[in-house]
C-alpha cells in the first residue's frame, strides 16, 4: 500500500496548547521538532522494533517515531503507570496504553492492550490500526491526494475516522487541534535524523 510521502506534506506544526507541554514560547513546525528532538534520545530504546515493524508494514519509521513521540514522550509519560494513560477520573480508568497509546477505553476504541506497553507486539497493533485508519481514507476519500489520504489517517488514529470529514481541516476536533500537522511535523523531524 503507499500511504504517500511524508516529506511533500507541509504542517503547521504544534498548536501552543500542544507546546506548552515542553514550556515553549512558540508554536508551529520548530515546536514540533524541537518536542522530537527532546524525546530522541529516550526514543532510541526502541529504534530496532519501531524499524522491525515499518519494515513490516512498508509505512516511515518515522511515522510511528513521531506518534510515540506525540502520545507518550517516548515512554515517559506513562513508565511510572505501567504504560496506561490519558487518566478518565470520571470513570477512574486510563483510556489507553503502550507507547502509542493504543484506545482502550469500552466506549472509545475498546481495543485490548496487546503486548507489554514498549513491546514490539504493542507497536504492531497501533501501527496495524493507523494502516487501517488510513485505508479508510484511501477508500472513503479516493479523491484526495495520498499526502491528504495520509493526514486524515493520522488524525483518525487520535479521534476516530468519523470526525475527520474534510481536508485540509483534518484537526479540527484533534486533541490539541493540530495531531496530524504536529505528527508529521515531527516525523519529518525524525526522517532526517535516523528513521528512515
Amino acid at each position: 500500500m503507499d500511504f504517500g510521502d511524508i516529506t511533500k506534506i507541509k504542517p503547521t506544526g504544534a498548536s501552543r496548547q500542544t507546546a506548552q507541554q515542553d514550556k515553549l514560547g512558540y508554536q508551529g513546525v520548530a515546536a514540533s521538532h524541537a518536542m522530537a528532538q527532546t524525546d530522541e534520545k529516550r526514543m532510541r530504546n526502541y529504534k530496532t522494533i519501531i524499524q522491525s515493524v515499518a519494515q513490516k508494514y512498508k509505512i516511515d519509521a518515522a511515522l510511528i517515531a513521531a506518534i510515540i513521540s506525540r502520545e507518550s514522550r517516548a515512554g515517559n509519560t506513562i513508565k511510572d503507570t505501567g504504560g496506561f494513560g490519558d487518566y478518565d477520573p470520571v470513570r477512574k480508568a486510563y483510556n489507553a496504553f503502550g507507547l502509542m497509546q493504543v484506545d482502550i477505553n469500552p466506549n472509545g476504541g475498546n481495543h485490548s492492550a496487546v503486548g507489554t506497553w514498549d513491546s514490539k507486539e504493542h507497536l504492531d497493533q497501533a501501527t496495524g490500526y493507523l494502516i487501517d485508519f488510513i485505508g479508510k481514507f484511501q477508500t472513503d476519500f479516493s479523491q484526495w491526494k495520498k499526502e491528504e489520504q495520509l493526514m486524515g489517517g493520522i488524525a483518525a488514529y487520535n479521534i476516530g475516522n468519523l470526525r475527520v470529514r474534510s481536508y485540509p481541516h483534518v484537526d479540527v476536533n484533534t486533541t490539541g487541534g493540530d495531531y496530524a500537522n504536529d505528527v508529521v511535523a515531527r516525523a519529518q523531524w525524525y526522517k532526517k535524523n535516523g528513521y528512515p
